[in-house]
């Protein structure tokens, strides 16, 4: 549809007016020469594409009005097949332009004398009012654009402050409502229906807009609490004033989220995603010292590494750190438990796969995680739960550099630094042929083992310190220290699942507790209990030292007796030893473990 043809009701009335005034025939007609607008003999045409047009065609390429005294026999209608027989007697063709642009014209039109004579007296001032007339309809074809636009912008900005995960609520310079997006209808519990045109000091008397509407100053994560259609909110609120010319406050838009929910973001990201470097790694102990400074050492490198140690003593925490300490730490670190993906799966997610690999595969692929650590470091954590398969597969990639996606056929090259870790013995499966040798050799280019935290007691108290700050800082609570009862059950402790279970004991100990010391009682059931006595000390009823093993059978068979035999019971074991549920699985095939 044609500019002009938008605004033909606007250009009837026009040419209607005029007709009725001029007492001559008016009509209007666009840039493809279809007339939107007519009176009198041609009003029945209207909507209909002119056949010929010469004159009209001129305006619009020219851009200058003219005057056709003598229709029919001007020079621009010689061309005509209507040439000296036209039924139009004298015309006054005007071009409608919009800024710049022509979009149509205007023409005071003569079909007999009357109307010829009219326009022949008249023309200079008939000329000037016509000029006028185009100017009206001009700027109302630029209005309805103006208007048209501003609904798309509207509607545009609606559906992206809908699209916004965080409740949006914006006021004008009265302070009324004018958006409540969908999330703020989740937040608040309200519909917008009911909110929107109200008065925010009347309906939402607690947020902080009236303030910047006054001031004029935002603020930044300012927690908000208030209560609403009888529940309690504690928010976290970002808000700007809205601004326009000479620093005019308009309005107010703030932003909402949930702080519990920002809260629990925050220490996922603390806790997983951080960025971590050797200064994070606590510990005083010599043997911790040292592994710490060989990791130190080797950081700068690319070589493979292969970190050696119990389940929780923090592998993962010192590949970060010697990711972040190397060359490439400002590239990607992925990492990925091979104990915790099934085999048929673990192929696709370390290597990816390619279009129509299988039934159901993604259209166009997945890169794995070797290409998307390209340029970084992968770790693959519990290194030795891979298959034969893909223990060859691996072995492939750390001789050539280059890795071959499931049903693809093409050698893609990746430049990965592989860090592997491992909490079982791989020397003793390769005995078993259960590893291969010549990865096991390409792993332990630069071996790391990392001492379980029961070898490092002076390290226990600076972690416990630490974690209790974390947490204390994290949940909001004023806990300044432990008890001395509480410290020394700690250091006692065994610590089957290492600083991980340590982690865990911490967080546990401070949402307990209600004062400003962690006491006894708050701590888990774990350490304040005594059945598991002799598997910490390592000694047996009758003073004799028992083999590591042995201590290992005692001590998931007594998890197992606790949380139950069942698969839930397992996940719990392993959860309350600080191992995989692959990982107590396997110990229980490894040792025949049964119920009594």
């Amino acid at each position: 549809m044609s500019r002009l043809a938008q605004v033909s009701e606007n250009g009837q009335k026009v040419a209607e007016a005029i007709a009725s005034v001029l007492k001559v025939e008016v009509e209007i007609i666009d840039t493809e020469l279809v007339r939107v607008a007519g009176t009198g003999i041609v009003r029945n045409d209207v909507g209909s594409r002119l056949l010929r047009g010469l004159v009209n065609k001129h305006v619009l390429q020219t851009g200058n009005h003219i005057f056709i005294n003598e229709a029919g026999f001007h020079p621009i209608c010689l061309s005509c097949p209507l040439s000296g027989r036209c039924f139009y007697r004298a015309s006054i063709v005007y071009p409608i332009i919009a800024e710049t642009e022509v979009i149509g014209t205007i023409s005071l039109i003569a079909f007999d004398d009357a109307q010829k004579e009219t326009l022949s007296k008249n023309t200079g001032s008939l000329i000037e009012f016509i000029g006028r007339m185009a100017d009206l309809i001009s700027s109302k074809a630029l209005e309805r654009e103006i208007v048209a636009e501003r609904m798309v912008m509207a509607n545009r900005l609606e559906a992206v402050v809908d699209a916004v995960y965080e409740g949006v609520v914006a006021v004008n310079s009265e302070g009324v409502v004018t958006h409540f997006n969908q999330s703020a209808e989740r937040l608040f519990g309200a519909k917008k229906e009911h909110i929107v045109g109200k008065d925010a000091k009347v309906i939402l008397p607690s947020l902080p807009l009236a303030e910047v509407l006054q001031e004029g100053k935002g603020f930044n994560s300012r927690e908000v609490f208030f209560n609403f259609g009888g529940r309690k909110l504690h928010l976290l609120s970002t808000a700007r004033p809205i601004k326009v010319e000479n620093s005019q406050i308009a309005g107010v838009v703030a932003s909402f989220r949930d702080f519990k929910e920002t809260q629990r973001l925050a220490y996922e990201i603390m806790s997983t995603q951080e960025m971590i470097d050797f200064d994070d790694l606590v510990g005083v102990s010599k043997s911790f010292k040292d592994v710490k400074s060989k990791a130190v050492k080797i950081s700068s490198g690319n070589l493979t590494i292969l970190i050696a140690g119990e389940s929780g003593t923090g592998k993962e925490v010192f590949a970060r750190a010697i990711h972040a300490n190397g060359p490439h730490g400002h590239r990607p670190f992925v990492s990925i438990n091979c104990g915790a993906i099934p085999e048929n799966l673990l192929e696709t997610e370390l290597f990816g796969y390619d279009e129509g690999a299988f039934p159901g595969a993604r259209r166009g692929g997945k890169p794995g995680k070797f290409e998307l650590a390209d340029g970084g470091t992968i770790f693959l954590d519990e290194i030795g739960n891979l298959s034969l398969y893909l223990q060859a597969k691996l072995l492939r990639y750390l001789q050539d550099r280059r890795i071959e996606r499931v049903g693809g056929n093409r050698l893609i090259p990746v430049d990965v630094r592989v860090i592997a870790a491992t909490n079982n013995d791989l020397q003793e499966m390769v005995r078993k042929n259960l590893f291969r040798d010549e990865l096991y050799y390409r792993l332990s280019v630069i071996p790391l083992v990392i001492p379980p935290l029961r070898e490092r007691p002076e390290d226990i108290p600076l972690l416990l310190d630490f974690y209790m700050k974390r947490f204390g800082k994290l949940l909001g609570k004023d806990i300044q220290g432990f008890s001395d009862e509480a410290m020394k059950a700690c250091v006692k402790y065994y610590w089957p699942g290492n600083v991980r279970e340590l982690v865990y004991a911490v967080e546990y100990a401070i949402n307990l507790e209600e004062n400003h010391r962690i006491s006894l009682e708050s701590l888990t059931p774990e350490i304040r209990e005594e059945t598991r006595k002799k598997t910490r000390d390592g000694i047996a009823g009758d003073g004799r030292l028992l083999q590591l093993a042995q201590m290992e059978k005692e001590a998931i068979t007594a998890a197992l007796d606790r949380f139950g035999w069942s698969d839930e019971g397992k996940v719990r074991a392993a959860r309350a030893l600080g191992i995989s549920r692959a990982t107590i699985y396997r110990k229980i095939q490894r040792y025949g473990l049964k119920p009594a």
